[in-house]
C-alpha cells in the first residue's frame, strides 16, 4: 500500500466519530462539491440541450447552407436559377455535405369564408428530407407528388390550423400576387392576382410559433407555374451537413465555388438573432460552472484547514518521526483526493439521476410561447460530465495547496505541546 495513502487512513481513522470537530466541516465539504457538480451538470445539460432544440427547429425549416441567386433586394421570393448545375455533382463529393434539395418559395394569402392569412410558401420537390416534418407531424401525411401535374396538397402548421379554424382534409384558397407576362414574350409588364385551390394533407407542430405562423409546404410546381418559370429553374439549393460544427467553414468552401451570379448563405447569417442569443447562454453556463467550482474549492480550503489544525499534534509526531513537509503535505492531500472524489460520486449520482428522469418523464416543463419547447431539454454527453469532474479534481487539487503550506509552520517541539 502506497505509504501516504496508509497514514492518510490510520491518521484519519476515527473522522467520522462524533468526538471530531471537523467531522461536520467534512461533511459540509463533501455536501457542497456533491451540489455544485450536480448544479454543473445539470446546468450544461440543459443549456447544451436548449440550443441543439432551437438550432434543430430552425435548420429544420430550413438547411444549414442555402445557395440561390445574389440579389439586394431582401425577399422570399428570389430570383430563379438552373437546377443543373456544374456545381453541384463536385458538392454531393464532399463528405461533410449529407443532402442537397431544391426549394422556392413565395408569398400568399390563405383564405377562409371568415379568415385571412398572411404565408410563405415553399416549395418543395421529391428530394426532400422529410426527417424534420414527419417528427413534427401531428396529424395526416406528407405531400404525394406527381410526375406529370402539380399536387395540390398544403401542409400547414397547427398554429395556422387554430387562427383558420382548419383541420386536416379540408380545402383552401391561397391568393398570389405575381408579375404577368406580355403575350408572345418573355417580358414581365405588369403585377397580377393569382388564386390557387388546395387541400390540406398534413398538419405539425414544431413549437417555434415565429416560423409555424408563417411556413406552409406545396409542391415545388406550383410555385413554378405561379411564377411563370420554366421546368428546369428553381429557387435554390438548401444543404445539409453532417456536423454543425463545421458550417462556417463548409459554407465558405461553397461559397468560393460559386460564380459571381450566386450566393451560399449559412442558417446563422439568415438567422443572426437566434444564433446570437444561443451564444449568450455559453455565458451564462460558464458563469454557473465557474461559481460551482469556485464554492466547492473554498469549501475544500476551509474543510482541509480545519483538518490540520485538528492534526497538529500528529503532524508534529510525523516530523519528529522524520517525516518532511512534502510527506505530510501529500498525506493532506492523498486525503483532500479522496473527500473530493466522495463528493463527487454522489454529485454525480444526484445531477445524472435528475437528468434521465427529465429525459425521460419530461417532469419540469415551460411555456411553449416564450421558450418554443413545453419541456426542459437534457443533451446527455458523456464527454461533458467527464471534463466537468477532471476540471473539478483539477482546481479543488490545486487549491489544497494553500492550506497545506501551513503544515511547513508547525515545527514539533510546538506541535506535540499544542493542546
Amino acid at each position: 500500500m502506497n505509504f501516504h495513502n496508509f497514514i492518510s487512513k490510520k491518521l484519519f481513522a476515527n473522522e467520522g466519530s462524533k468526538k471530531s470537530i471537523s467531522r461536520p466541516i467534512v461533511k459540509i465539504a463533501i455536501g457542497g462539491i456533491a451540489l455544485g457538480i450536480a448544479v454543473m451538470i445539470l446546468s450544461l445539460a440543459i443549456v447544451t440541450g436548449f440550443q441543439n432544440e432551437i438550432k434543430n427547429k430552425v435548420i429544420g425549416f430550413g438547411s444549414h447552407v442555402s445557395i440561390a441567386k445574389f440579389d439586394n433586394n431582401v425577399s422570399y421570393e428570389p430570383q430563379p436559377i438552373p437546377q443543373k448545375q456544374d456545381f453541384i455533382e463536385d458538392l454531393k463529393k464532399n463528405p461533410d455535405i449529407k443532402h442537397i434539395q431544391v426549394f422556392a418559395t413565395k408569398n400568399g394569402i390563405l383564405k377562409t369564408n371568415t379568415e385571412n392569412e398572411g404565408v410563405v410558401l415553399k416549395g418543395i420537390d421529391t428530394d426532400y428530407d422529410w426527417t424534420f416534418i414527419e417528427n413534427n407531424l401531428i396529424t395526416g401525411k406528407r405531400i404525394s407528388f406527381n410526375d406529370t401535374s402539380a399536387s395540390k396538397d398544403i401542409l400547414i402548421s397547427k398554429t395556422i390550423s387554430d387562427k383558420l379554424n382548419l383541420k386536416n382534409g379540408d380545402k383552401l384558397l391561397v391568393y398570389f400576387v405575381t408579375k404577368k407576362k406580355a403575350n408572345d414574350s418573355t417580358e414581365f409588364v405588369e403585377f397580377e392576382q393569382r388564386v390557387r385551390d388546395f387541400k390540406i394533407c398534413g398538419i405539425y407542430e414544431t413549437g417555434f410559433e415565429d416560423l409555424d405562423a408563417q411556413a406552409v409546404f406545396v409542391d415545388i410546381k406550383q410555385i413554378k407555374k405561379l411564377n411563370y418559370w420554366e421546368r428546369d429553374l428553381v429557387g435554390g439549393f438548401e444543404i445539409q451537413l453532417n456536423d454543425l460544427s463545421k458550417l462556417d467553414e463548409v459554407s465558405t468552401q461553397i461559397n468560393e465555388s460559386l460564380s459571381y451570379e450566386l450566393t451560399a448563405q449559412s442558417i446563422k447569417e439568415s438567422n443572426p438573432g437566434i444564433f446570437g442569443w444561443l451564444e449568450l447562454m455559453d455565458s451564462n453556463a460558464i458563469i454557473i460552472i465557474t461559481l460551482m467550482v469556485i464554492v466547492a474549492a473554498i469549501n475544500m480550503i476551509s474543510a482541509l484547514l480545519i483538518l490540520i489544525l485538528e492534526k497538529t499534534n500528529s503532524i508534529g509526531l510525523l516530523k519528529a518521526l522524520g517525516a518532511s513537509n512534502q510527506s505530510v503535505r501529500s498525506i493532506f492531500l492523498n486525503l483532500a483526493f479522496k473527500l473530493i472524489a466522495k463528493g463527487l460520486l454522489y454529485g454525480n449520482i444526484i445531477g445524472i439521476s435528475i437528468c434521465f428522469i427529465q429525459m425521460k418523464w419530461k417532469i419540469l416543463t415551460l411555456q411553449k410561447e416564450t421558450y418554443y419547447l413545453d419541456h426542459v431539454p437534457i443533451n446527455f454527453d458523456i464527454l461533458h460530465i467527464a471534463l466537468l469532474n477532471a476540471g473539478t479534481i483539477v482546481v479543488c487539487m490545486v487549491f489544497m495547496l494553500l492550506p497545506t503550506l501551513v503544515i511547513s509552520k508547525i515545527t514539533p517541539v510546538k506541535a506535540l505541546r499544542f493542546n
